[in-house]
């Protein structure tokens, strides 16, 4: 038994940390796989010492080390319970490059988008490409063996192996590179275990019997997506083993072994030239699965760059997720399935010549309702679709989840067809409909029953339909494993999959390179059960948790945070786009991610004996730096709402531990400013008092807010008297909502938003009403942000109409009534009448636009270059290209959006001293680079106020709000 001791002992050798308090074995127990094992230990190594270190302490004490990357595993490769050693955080260094060669070393924590971004400039790529390719990582990728949509193409990681470094159990440091058989003969005399290795592998795989065995049972050499085992198969193309290769490389045969025979610590690939730039993409509509599996053997004819399928559960996925939804445009009617067929050559006359063969020819053979064909930035977007489709299918509402059992078997193609026909005839004897997704170019279906897994029968048939796939596998020589890997939900089939003796071999070519068993234990080998150590205890009493807001719509908070399956989208860094996760992206801390804020809500909530179940300092401190961007909202293929998570938990944390009086103090912020706006000078100069800051939390560098002279409502009330009597505006009115930000701090924008729409026919009202309750939300004072969005609703119902909208000029105010509202007002039915019918100032202006209400006429000539960062609220519940329109409309401005990311100021975030560093980071991320490297001449638009204060903080630049822009453009 290793003592707390031990471990402290063992973290105070470390350049890097170590750490085993209860959260982070909470947060490092799951992946994305089915599968929960609580750690001893997590380490985060700095240096090969480190993991030399580690790795003999495990030895000592008999535990088992599993090596981790991003933990996007299906198959459960990166659980365990020994220690976890995750290098994501340090080995992600790109090392060497040889554009000659075409070759490139790597650590193993190096995102595989990331260095395809750095190989684009010498016209390279590496080509596997998995969905997860915007966060996994490279040494992941080696563990599994990873392909992706590419591989009919480019091949598999273990054709792009070139040398392996890699730290063997004994700590011992070891490189694997190409060798002939007198070299490879060579190390087999010696000592060391890297001798024994060598020379266990020889005499193994010379045996003429075992080379039948393995020749007869493993799966089709045609199948170029194998997984199953250990790659021992490729080891006997090799001329010392009565093969045809003149070289053999022991890097292959770790590609795809999941850490258990070594701890890789650089890799060096072999790269290929970019694919031609012109492509078009054949999106086929076929009303059955069988269909449109029968077509891949008419389409892969035509030399196929992608061909992918997706089936009509993954479609009805994307019509509710906020960023997907965009994507799906180009679907046509109600197809059982779509396949993507993708052709590219050198022009685009080829290209078109391709595509128009390719859709004849399916046309011809009867194949396909609907044959669409998409260009350009189409493609891009259908792609990220299909990539979406894993974490898609989490959003799937209630207990019954699309389970990682079966769901990465490969066959030869010619086979594909009838085997899929066998299966849907098992999964119909079950009761099943099953959910398919697949590289069907490459004869790898991902195939996922709908189980219960909460339950016992779930459970039951989570084996039983994985026996009956096994076996249905291997009548046609198939791979269990295309690409997923065994792990453990594969792992205990293998002695079936390729025999007893094969499997036995196996184990011995384990023992040679782990002689003590400590390398990512119970995986692929001697493997633990493949229905046990499951993420959801089966039979369980689900808890009954009580929260203030509704979460109906996830069957309760507790599903809501179930809905996480572990896909790491919030692992992307900013180069791919997008604002998920500003935590993690300033960070790169597990900890700080979406991911690990639903995955420790999900385990306290579970199993939590406390009467608050929220009640957990663990919790706190997990949700600390969530910024409630809402990203995830939009951004996670699962929709995993963080920031409504928070907003629960703090309200039920405080609760029991009380509410701060910083918390307060922004909590009340309004109710404050109408006290301070009476003496607004006075109150400016005492807020900014260094004592005031200081004892109130607040970043000395930070400047408090400065109150403006009067209030916008002030304004209106003498704007109104003065315009009176008033003629009925020629384009109606509308109800401006009048927020705490603009009618205190931001008045000026408020009067230039009157001014513009008045001066464009707009009748403009400002009634009596109540805040937004965006801060008391923020800090999870509920029961007051209940009451407002109570009173708030019943003022507008009967008010506010397609005709007549609520106009809103902050955009996490106004989107508040779209958002929070929904969930907690008590009236739900005239809450959605109000969502509705509340609109930002820019949708609104679009919309208008859209109309001919509003038209280019109506702005001078004046040239303007604009640039627009979008507010966080906005690009998820809203839309920046709807500010992109608004600004568009004068003729000579030149706008265009900045690819921005979150500011980092969230509101009171960004003032709160402890958060103040990880704020600006979170600016420089992406940001703050950007405006630098922007003209001084060019203006840059933001709607969010917390965005154009920490614009300024971070850059000294002076952002203004769209509506200032366009005002000043009016005729």
């Amino acid at each position: 038994m290793v003592t707390q001791i031990q471990l402290e002992q063992l973290a105070q050798t470390l350049e890097g940390t170590l750490l085993f308090d209860a959260l982070h074995k909470t947060l490092y127990a799951t992946d994305a796989s089915a599968y929960r094992l609580v750690p001893l230990a997590v380490a985060v190594p700095k240096t090969e010492e480190d993991i030399k270190k580690i790795m003999r302490f495990a030895t000592q004490n008999k535990l088992s080390i599993t090596p981790r990357t991003a933990g996007t595993s299906l198959a459960g490769q990166t659980v365990g319970e020994g220690i976890i050693v995750d290098v994501s955080k340090h080995f992600t260094q790109i090392i060497a490059f040889d554009p000659l060669k075409k070759t490139v070393t790597v650590q193993p924590g190096v995102i595989r988008d990331e260095l395809n971004l750095f190989l684009k400039p010498h016209g390279l790529f590496f080509g596997p490409n998995t969905s997860t390719s915007n966060r996994c990582m490279i040494g992941g990728m080696v563990g599994n063996n990873s392909s992706g949509t590419t591989s009919i193409r480019y091949g598999v990681t273990r054709d792009k192996i070139v040398e392996i470094k890699a730290v063997l159990s004994d700590s011992s440091s070891v490189v694997f590179n190409d060798m002939t058989s007198l070299e490879f003969i060579q190390k087999t005399k010696g000592e060391s275990l890297e001798n024994s290795i060598y020379k266990t592998l020889y005499e193994e795989l010379s045996n003429v019997e075992n080379q039948k065995e393995i020749t007869s049972q493993f799966p089709k050499p045609e199948i170029h997506r194998r997984n199953t085992g250990y790659a021992i198969d490729i080891l006997l193309q090799s001329d010392l083993f009565s093969g045809n290769e003149p070289t053999i490389n022991l890097g292959k045969l770790l590609c795809g072994s999941e850490g258990t025979l070594a701890f890789t610590t650089e890799i060096t690939l072999k790269v290929d030239d970019l694919p031609p730039t012109n492509n078009i993409m054949v999106v086929a509509h076929f009303d059955t699965i069988q269909e449109s599996l029968e077509s891949v053997l008419i389409a892969m004819k035509h030399h196929l760059y992608t061909c992918e399928m997706m089936d009509d559960t993954i479609l009805d996925c994307t019509k509710n997720n906020r960023e997907q939804a965009k994507n799906r445009h180009f679907i046509q009617g109600n197809p059982k399935a779509i396949m993507l067929f993708e052709v590219a050559a050198a022009t685009k006359e080829e290209a078109e010549n391709q595509a128009n063969a390719l859709v004849d020819d399916l046309q011809k053979n009867n194949f396909g309702y609907a044959l669409i064909k998409l260009y350009d930035g189409d493609i891009d977007r259908i792609i990220e679709l299909r990539k979406a489709g894993l974490g898609l299918l989490g959003s799937i509402v209630g207990d019954d989840k699309a389970a990682d059992s079966i769901e990465d078997t490969a066959v030869e193609l010619r086979d594909l067809p009838n085997y899929i026909a066998e299966f849907s005839a098992m999964m119909k004897k079950h009761g099943q409909d099953a959910i398919y997704y697949a590289h069907a170019g490459a004869g790898e279906i991902h195939l996922r029953p709908v189980l219960n897994l909460k339950t016992k029968e779930g459970v039951y048939q989570f084996r039983n339909i994985a026996t009956e796939v096994a076996l249905l596998v291997k009548k046609y020589r198939g791979s269990l494993s295309g690409e997923h890997g065994d792990g453990i939900v594969r792992g205990e089939f293998l002695p079936f999959m390729i025999g007893d003796k094969n499997y036995e071999l196996l184990k011995r070519v384990k023992k040679a390179f782990d002689p003590n068993t400590i390398l990512n234990v119970g995986k692929i080998v001697n493997a633990y059960k493949m229905d046990e150590n499951l993420r959801f205890e089966s039979g369980r009493v689900e808890p009954n948790i009580q929260t203030i807001q509704d979460f109906s719509d996830s069957m309760g908070i507790l599903r809501a945070a179930e809905k996480c399956n572990g896909s790491g989208d919030c692992r992307k860094l900013p180069s791919a786009g997008g604002t998920l996760c500003p935590s993690y992206r300033a960070t790169k801390n597990e900890k700080d991610t979406t991911r690990a804020r639903a995955n420790a809500l999900r385990e306290y909530l579970t199993h939590s004996e406390k009467e608050n179940k929220f009640n957990h300092k663990e919790l706190y401190d997990v949700f600390e730096l969530c910024v409630s961007c809402k990203a995830c909202a939009s951004e996670c293929p699962s929709n995993v709402d963080v920031a409504a998570l928070k907003a629960e938990f703090l309200y039920q944390y405080q609760k029991a531990n009380g509410f701060s009086f910083r918390n307060k103090m922004f909590a009340y912020n309004n109710k404050i400013n109408q006290l301070g706006s009476l003496l607004p000078r006075v109150t400016n100069a005492v807020s900014n008092l260094s004592l005031v800051k200081k004892s109130m939390g607040i970043a000395p560098k930070r400047e408090v807010p400065f109150l403006a002279k009067t209030t916008f409502r002030k304004w209106y009330k003498e704007e109104f008297k003065r315009q009176k009597p008033r003629t009925k505006s020629q384009n109606g009115k509308l109800y401006l909502f009048c927020d705490e930000f603009t009618n205190y701090y931001d008045v000026e924008v408020g009067i230039d938003a009157y001014e513009l729409l008045t001066h464009l026919g707009y009748e403009v009202i400002v009634i009596d009403h109540e805040e937004s309750a965006r801060a008391f939300i923020s800090k999870g004072f509920l029961d007051q942000a209940q009451a407002i969005a109570n009173k708030n609703v019943a003022v507008f119902k009967d008010l506010i109409s397609e005709n007549c909208p609520l106009v809103g000029i902050e955009p996490s105010a106004i989107l508040t009534f779209r958002d929070e509202y929904l969930r907690l007002a008590k009236d739900k039915e005239a809450a959605a009448k109000v969502a509705k019918y509340a609109v930002t100032m820019e949708e609104f202006f679009k919309n208008e636009i859209d109309k001919g209400a509003i038209h280019q006429d109506q702005f001078s000539d004046v040239v303007k270059t604009i640039k627009i960062h979008g507010h966080c609220h906005q690009k998820s519940l809203s839309s920046v290209e709807a500010t992109f329109a608004m600004l568009n409309v004068p003729k000579n401005a030149s706008v265009t959006i900045y690819n921005s990311g979150c500011c980092g100021m969230a509101g009171s975030f960004g003032y709160e001293k402890e958060h103040y560093d990880i704020s600006m980071q979170m600016g420089e991320d992406t940001l703050f680079p950007k405006i630098r490297n922007t003209n001084l001449n060019t203006e840059i638009a933001a709607a969010g106020t917390s965005c154009r204060h920490q614009i300024f903080d971070g850059t000294n630049r002076k952002a203004l709000h769209p509506v200032t822009i366009l005002r000043s453009c009016l005729k």
